[in-house]
């Protein structure tokens, strides 16, 4: 696959991921949205299904890899870092635009939220908390853009993303590529989104899991740059763990693979 195949194909698949792994995510916390506290259940089952669309969409393009983590594990497997950058470029890129294509489906919905008066009142006294088990410079609708930590130990946070991302991406190389050895073959596809989904359910719970360095940073980004009214912070103090955890556990998932699986 050529270098404008891989970029034109990690753009495309990660926006898809994250316009609708983004989208469940606006639909369970955002006020007047009609599938508003549906819960973490939705959330975990809509990222699972996000990740099989886009794999599908663009598996025969890219390989459809959609996370740098994902290729950083190939690259050491295959010991092949060539076309890392086009990758990693295509993929930061594709998730601002899924996130700017999140706000633009939800743009009544993040306009009633961030100007509803309950809302309002709830900022100040967060953002006044010395010890705040959450994150003191998240804005209220942050969570629909990146991830946060519901109790802030860096370490702990740190070592959630790594072993998150350490199942994620040991599932990918362990459950078939296809042909090229870039990406996933049709049924590891499947595979892969429902270990997704049990990543969510299972190790969900204290960060998010972002379990992807573009995933994260890419909307955070956005979230920092769109007009949002009363939108807070982006959290850029937590902002470095859910890109290195996932780096790091990508690359200790392919150290797993080559010696236990090469």
């Amino acid at each position: 696959m050529s270098s404008s195949d891989i970029f034109i194909g990690e753009i495309i698949g990660t926006a898809v991921l994250i316009l609708l792994g983004g989208g469940v995510v606006a639909a369970v916390v955002l006020k007047r949205s009609k599938a508003q506290n549906a819960g973490w259940l939705a959330i975990t089952f809509g990222w699972g299904f996000a990740v099989m669309t886009a794999v599908y969409m663009t598996g025969t393009l890219s390989g459809a890899h959609l996370n740098p983590a994902v290729t950083v594990g190939i690259a050491i497997k295959d010991s092949d870092w060539s076309n890392v950058p086009v990758y990693v470029a295509g993929q930061i890129l594709g998730a601002m635009i899924g996130a700017a294509l999140v706000w633009i489906a939800y743009y009544g919905q993040f306009q009633a939220h961030l100007t509803d008066p309950e809302i309002l009142a709830e900022q100040p006294a967060e953002e006044g908390m010395v010890d705040q088990k959450a994150a003191p410079n998240a804005g209220p609708v942050l969570g629909v853009f990146s991830t946060g930590p519901e109790v802030r130990n860096v370490w702990q946070n740190l070592a959630t993303e790594i072993i998150g991302t350490v199942v994620l991406v040991l599932a990918v190389l362990t459950q078939g590529l296809n042909d090229s050895g870039k990406g996933l073959g049709v049924l590891g596809a499947l595979i892969t989104a429902f270990v997704v989904v049990g990543i969510g359910l299972s190790l969900g719970g204290p960060t998010g899991y972002a379990i992807n360095p573009a995933r994260d940073l890419g909307p955070r980004i956005v979230h920092a740059l769109l007009p949002l009214p009363n939108k807070g912070g982006s959290d850029w103090s937590y902002a470095w763990i859910p890109v290195v955890g996932p780096l790091i556990g990508g690359a200790v998932a392919a150290g797993i693979y080559n010696i236990a699986f090469a």
